[in-house]
């Protein structure tokens, strides 16, 4: 696993509340190897929200403000549902 791959790992392994420590860290787990570039980033950028602020998107309590990458939160939703 190359650096920017381990980095990301570490961040969505630790993020600091066990669910979204299962919830990102096990979708990071499941689906890092085989991200290309552009998801990698996109990741990296989502993984700089705040924990509370994931987990209510994730849990649709609020809605997706524009600036995060709705397809890739759409996956860990898909993710996290079939946990």
């Amino acid at each position: 696993m190359d650096v920017t791959r381990k980095r990301l790992l570490y961040k969505a392994t630790h993020r600091g509340t066990k669910e979204t420590d299962k919830i990102i860290g096990g979708y990071a787990e499941a689906y890092l190897d085989t991200m290309t570039e552009d998801m990698l980033m996109s990741f990296d950028r989502l993984l700089d929200e705040s924990d509370h602020a994931l987990l209510n998107w994730i849990m649709a309590a609020e809605p997706v403000p524009v600036h995060v990458d709705a397809n890739l939160l759409r996956e860990i939703i898909s993710f996290k549902d079939a946990l």
